[in-house]
């Protein structure tokens, strides 16, 4: 098994990706857009790459945070809030902010769950910060970081409750980045005291069964290194500080952060000591050299990619469909709004 999660360009797999990926057999898979019709087809689609790599927790990914980040859209899904609203709810309710939180959480599992998806790219555990870049923006579930590890926790339990691991990210903090890494490579130059609050979060949920790295030099930790490619980030501050020892995935290789050629920076975020590298796009040029670059993923990757998947539940209760979730949201909100 090769430590990579890669990308498909559309909606079914194509004889090119099937052949490389039978070949190559990477640890799991990233969805977007362009892979969505509607239900049946996406089914069809997690059916096929689980036939193609013989395992039934097969790692299938997607970013279905709610808000402005979601893949799977109406009329063929419902619509769900940014993590932002949660954070206004908690101003006034936090106990009902919480509970909305996992009810929120719950139905987006139980939505992906029914499609073959086995995890999701939330909760964010950023730390919203006035006058940084809007990348994080309303994603966030607050400026104060025990409130974003409270409603965060509530995520991933809704999640697993609802049948999918969640991925908390961005570690160590993308809260104080100015620029969007998806364009250009934000260096945070607060000193270490300060980014102690932004990896509260992270630390508070450092049992979290995976979690995806920052594009960002943070020059208190390493000022040459963006944290993915940071051994040093990698390994004193999110292995060590917040302690974290789960299944640790780079952002996406393709982001305007990094330079370099995909397989270069695929060898790179692995040798700094994250588990998985992260390659969005499904060009057929890049996997294959990925592939052919890298290197067998390690045992201990191996083991946190299992304990993982494990984390999920058998599956949603027939008692709590994803409507009842969503009727109890929403409850919650109209109470606190009355």
């Amino acid at each position: 098994m090769k430590p990579v999660i890669f990308g498909l360009a559309g909606e079914t797999v194509s004889p090119e990706e099937r052949a490389l990926f039978r070949a190559c057999d990477p640890a799991g898979y990233i969805l977007f857009g362009r892979n969505i019709r509607d239900r049946a087809q996406l089914r069809a689609l997690t059916d096929s790459l689980r036939e193609i790599a013989g395992r039934a927790d097969l790692f299938v990914m997607i970013d279905q945070e709610g808000g402005r980040v979601a893949r799977m859209r109406p009329p063929e899904w419902p619509t769900f809030p940014p993590a932002g609203q949660f954070a206004a709810l908690y101003d006034t309710a936090p106990s009902s902010a919480i509970e909305a939180a996992r009810c929120n959480a719950r139905a987006l599992g139980t939505m992906l769950a029914d499609v073959g998806i086995t995890a999701n790219a939330a909760p964010v555990l950023d730390v919203r910060r006035e006058g940084a870049s809007d990348i994080v923006g309303d994603r966030a579930f607050g400026d104060e970081p025990m409130r974003v590890a409270a409603l965060g926790r509530a995520t991933l339990d809704g999640l697993r409750e609802g049948g999918v691991v969640g991925i908390v990210k961005h570690m160590p903090g993308h809260g104080r980045a100015l620029v969007d890494s998806h364009h250009a490579l934000p260096t945070v130059t607060a000193g270490a005291d300060e980014l102690a609050s932004d990896i509260t979060p992270f630390r508070t949920l450092h049992r979290a069964p995976v979690g995806m790295t920052a594009h960002i030099v943070y020059t208190a930790w390493d000022a040459e290194r963006p944290a993915s490619l940071s051994p040093r980030v990698i390994g004193d501050i999110i292995r060590g500080e917040i302690g974290f020892d789960g299944l640790l995935m780079s952002d996406d290789l393709d982001m305007k952060a990094l330079n370099g050629a995909a397989d270069e920076l695929a060898a790179g975020v692995i040798a700094a000591g994250c588990d998985l590298a992260l390659n969005c796009w499904g060009r057929m040029d890049e996997m294959t050299v990925i592939a052919a670059r890298l290197p067998e993923m390690s045992a201990a990757a191996r083991e946190r990619l299992d304990r993982a998947m494990a984390t999920i539940s058998a599956g949603p209760d027939a008692d709590w469909p994803m409507e009842r979730a969503l009727a109890t949201r929403d409850a919650l909100f109209a109470r606190a709004a009355a």
